[in-house]
């Protein structure tokens, strides 16, 4: 009977490729299907990661399904506001698409005595996307944040600000590459600074987005563009890049098995941090969800949302920490 409820989920999850090799992403059969718990009901409140705005609302649907009398609402305006919510308890759930600080993380056992708990919820390709039409093949990350940051700490001699600079020919060469980013308070903002940028800051010309579903129909409405933004916001009119981590070295595919195998440079875990008191159970209805999220049935539910699921290993650690 729980199959039959999620028989939608399963099939969309068989259709979901990967870009370029059409390898169909599968959850792992070693993750054990949801078992329903304690009755539980009341208001669930998340607030965070607007990457990961639709992924939560497609979990609350689902697990309203189970659990009738349970409300969930889902606000996304970047990752940095979900600490500020965990801190005044106007949320029991911050989705975060980049690590907690060690100053959020502080401010958050100074007010509750103790520190946040992390959970792994999904896996990400942070993609670089470029228009359909624009015929550049790949890019390393030194190129990368030659193109996207005005101090170059990843070690690329010259700025980027033509198409030609990165071999295109003919008409392209000329052309100015217009840029795509998110806003500040976004943790894909900050995972790619650190990790694509080396920490670097961004050029003034890069325009800021407020949401990632922004940044890719911004590439996809300029033919010249480049932006970056989650796997799962990737549609039929960008295309997400392979990305080399070194000059010269083989460009990677943002494919699932390249992040599992770790060999896709910009690959990170999606998070939900909960404030839970070690010394005591769990509050049931967050802890419901989270198993929920970490079942078969929600790892079905990140496939049809364009993510990746995490190994039945990973799932296994998170499940521990509910304890």
């Amino acid at each position: 009977m729980k199959e039959s409820r999620f028989t939608s989920l399963v099939l969309a999850a068989l259709l979901v490729a990967t870009a370029v090799s059409a390898q169909v992403v599968q959850v792992d059969p070693a993750i054990p299907a949801y078992q329903r718990g304690p009755a539980v009901s009341g208001n669930l409140n998340s607030v965070g990661s607007d990457t990961m705005n639709n992924l939560m609302t497609y979990w609350g649907e689902a697990f309203a399904k189970i659990y009738p009398t349970v409300r969930i609402q889902v606000e996304g305006k970047g990752s940095s506001t979900a600490p500020p919510a965990l801190i005044a308890g106007t949320a029991q759930l911050g989705p975060m698409s980049r690590d907690m600080k060690p100053e959020e993380v502080d401010a958050i056992e100074k007010r509750h005595g103790f520190k946040p708990t992390q959970i792994r919820s999904a896996l990400d390709t942070l993609a670089v996307y470029v228009n359909k039409d624009n015929p550049i093949k790949s890019l390393s990350v030194p190129e990368v944040d030659a193109i996207f940051s005005k101090t170059r700490k990843a070690g690329y001699p010259n700025d980027i600000t033509t198409w030609g600079q990165v071999d295109l020919k003919g008409a392209w060469a000329s052309k100015p590459i217009s840029i795509f980013g998110r806003n500040s308070a976004s943790g894909t903002y900050g995972f790619f600074k650190e990790h694509a940028l080396a920490k670097g800051d961004y050029k003034d010309t890069v325009k800021e987005q407020p949401g990632s579903a922004s940044v890719v129909q911004g590439v996809s409405e300029d033919i010249y563009a480049i932006g970056y933004s989650g796997i799962g916001y990737r549609t039929s009119g960008v295309r997400a890049l392979p990305i080399a981590p070194k000059v010269g070295t083989p460009a990677v595919e943002p494919d699932y098995a390249n992040v599992l195998s770790k060999k896709y440079p910009l690959s990170r875990y999606l998070y939900i941090y909960v404030v839970r008191d070690p010394r005591r159970p769990m509050d049931p209805l967050t802890k419901e969800f989270v198993k929920f999220v970490l079942s078969r049935e929600g790892q079905e539910v990140v496939v049809k949302d364009g993510f990746l699921p995490l190994p039945a290993s990973v799932v296994q650690e998170e499940l521990a920490k509910l304890d």
